[in-house]
């Protein structure tokens, strides 16, 4: 999906590094935190950070960001809990 939004093989796999890199816009960095922060510790989304989000994406946006970042964090764990593997 990211490669079909124009990311580059660099950005993809540098993606853990995102807060470092010029090549994200500041919107995308604010996706990937939202992505990251709901993922390791969800109440770590505090206010100051909400507000940061809603500079970049409105309260609609936010929502759809939030299903598709839940729904993938379900997918993850319900794969991990039966041990399956990607495939290509």
């Amino acid at each position: 999906m990211a490669r079909r939004h124009g990311w580059s093989e660099e950005q993809i796999n540098e993606l853990a590094n995102f807060r470092g890199r010029t090549d994200f816009t500041d919107a995308e960095k604010a996706a990937l935190e939202l992505a990251e922060r709901t993922t390791l510790d969800p109440n770590g989304v505090d206010d100051a950070f909400w507000n940061e989000l809603r500079k970049h994406f409105d309260e609609g946006e936010i929502v759809e960001l939030l299903a598709a970042i839940g729904l993938f964090n379900y997918f993850n764990r319900f794969n991990n809990a039966l041990h399956m593997e990607p495939t290509k």
